[in-house]
């Protein structure tokens, strides 16, 4: 009964979305997006899509997420959403990030994504416009691949932490007490593998058309470049999604190196607890602030 229940909300869910849909005015941008799609497909094997298609979307949509917090640093105006102030970037680290982000996008990443072909073979998923599902069935594929992808980071990324291998992978990201929206994939490649596992997964399980592949990498970078970005900047539209820990929650953990171990949302460390020492932390800062109000 439960299950039909289930099922049954989100059919109304589903359909109330579409009602709702039907009255929006026509994206301007869908006409020339459909162009550009098909001739993709008409001059382009799958091969080269599901491979070169991805390296691509992967690569232009994490440097160009990069570009503001990048920017950030050279503006006085926004240091004061920096949240580590005494913390400040420097070109040295910048460009040693950049080093080892090549290596690991081009000899670890890229011959996973060699592999995205025969996956969409295997599955049998198709790549035709007429298949693409709408937006909102996307927008909630891409939520539950990040459910899915960060109750795996929760748990993986805790055990990194286990003082017995921290010294061996983990520790590689922490060398950034700071960190900035580079550094987020700035990785140990045995830990670029083993998190970057947890991306897979709601693939594998909500996959349904290519474009969801391409949609899901580019939540993703948004997601992990923000709150490594070092910057609380407010009107975030990401603040918007329920439970969503953002640059302050991440932050911390570069900061403080205990706890806040989620990639995404904020439930699984209120669960286990792991968000205390955040929470006490905030009380601390909330208090200092009314006693510098009190004194001015």
């Amino acid at each position: 009964m439960a299950v039909n229940d289930s099922v049954n909300i989100l059919n109304s869910a589903y359909l109330a979305v579409e009602y709702i849909d039907s009255f929006l005015p026509d994206n301007p941008l869908q006409q020339p997006f459909k162009n550009a799609w098909n001739y993709m497909l008409d001059n382009y094997t799958k091969f080269q899509i599901a491979t070169w298609g991805s390296l691509i979307v992967h690569e232009a949509s994490y440097f160009l997420l990069c570009v503001p917090g990048f920017v950030f640093q050279f503006i006085p105006y926004m240091q004061k959403y920096k949240i580590q102030q005494d913390k400040p970037e420097t070109w040295e680290k910048q460009w040693k990030c950049f080093k080892t982000l090549l290596f690991n996008h081009f000899f670890i990443q890229l011959p996973l994504i060699c592999g995205t072909y025969y996956f969409t073979e295997y599955f049998n998923i198709p790549y035709e416009w007429e298949e693409m599902p709408r937006w909102y069935v996307l927008v909630a594929q891409c939520f539950g691949c990040a459910v899915i992808e960060d109750a795996w980071h929760y748990f993986l990324h805790r055990l990194l932490h286990h003082k017995r291998i921290y010294k061996y992978i983990h520790k590689v990201h922490h060398e950034f007490v700071a960190p900035f929206g580079m550094q987020a994939e700035y990785a140990h490649p045995l830990e670029t593998l083993i998190l970057g596992a947890g991306f897979f997964i709601g693939i594998v399980v909500f996959c349904n058309h290519v474009i969801l592949l391409w949609a899901w990498v580019i939540c993703r970078l948004m997601e992990t470049i923000d709150v490594h970005s070092g910057y609380d900047v407010p009107l975030n539209p990401l603040h918007l999604v329920p439970f969503y820990a953002g640059a302050r929650f991440h932050d911390f953990h570069h900061m403080n190196f205990i706890g806040n171990y989620a990639s995404t949302f904020t439930w699984w460390d209120r669960i286990f607890g792991t968000d205390s020492q955040f929470i006490a932390y905030k009380e601390k800062e909330k208090k200092q602030q009314l006693l510098t109000k009190k004194k001015a």
